[in-house]
């Protein structure tokens, strides 16, 4: 950063003390990119990309930089914060569009019914039938709580393990790293893993409730 770079990759929090010590200087920028915006502006991150942002934007200016926001959803609310960043005449770019398929075609839908006390049993049924003693399974859950019973239920524990926020990063980076190895065959986890994570070869994803 010292000699100079052309492009800056890091978490808002890291830039802000960056900025803070002097070490870095934004009023030059020309691009900006928010990725996963909609949870870059939803998890309390909003208040320090405004801060970091604050130096390079000058307000109604045609000389901000081209800002480029990316998120695989994009809630109404979203586009509304977003115009504070953009100018007036932004384009929207949706690979989507108004198809009502937006998954891709070569994966299997299924909704499974049972009551909350067979899940974990109805869960390893599932991996056994649709991932076998060799694919690999990740099941999300919703809070940390749900993923750490469900990860020592012996329906499924004897090949699992736990990954959700309370979980140390050393610890988080060795168990996806045997997972993506194969030392185990099941993920259980929590939202944390819901994005970013490049994972080839996972054959069954369960979804222990339905998402919200």
């Amino acid at each position: 950063m010292r000699s100079g770079i052309d492009i800056l990759v890091g978490t808002p929090g890291r830039i802000k003390d960056h900025l803070q010590n002097g070490k870095l200087d934004l009023t030059k920028v020309k691009h900006v990119v928010l990725d996963e915006v909609d949870q870059m502006l939803d998890m309390g991150f909003a208040e320090q990309v405004e801060d970091i942002l604050r130096v390079a934007y000058k307000k109604d200016s045609e000389d901000n930089p081209q800002t480029l926001l990316f998120s695989a959803t994009c809630p109404h609310w979203v586009y509304d914060v977003a115009k504070k960043y953009m100018k007036s005449r932004y384009e929207q770019v949706d690979l989507i569009g108004k198809r009502t398929q937006k998954a891709a075609t070569t994966v299997e839908h299924l909704a499974i019914e049972c009551h909350w006390s067979q899940r974990a049993a109805v869960i390893g049924d599932v991996i056994q039938v649709y991932s076998g003693s060799h694919g690999r399974t990740i099941v999300f859950c919703e809070t940390k709580k749900e993923a750490n019973e469900l990860a020592l239920n012996a329906s499924i524990k004897q090949d699992c393990q736990s990954l959700h926020g309370d979980i140390p990063q050393k610890q988080r980076e060795i168990t996806l790293k045997g997972f993506r190895n194969g030392t185990f065959k099941v993920l259980v986890a929590t939202n944390v893993a819901a994005r970013g994570l490049d994972i080839p070869e996972v054959d069954l994803v369960v979804q222990s409730s339905p998402p919200k």
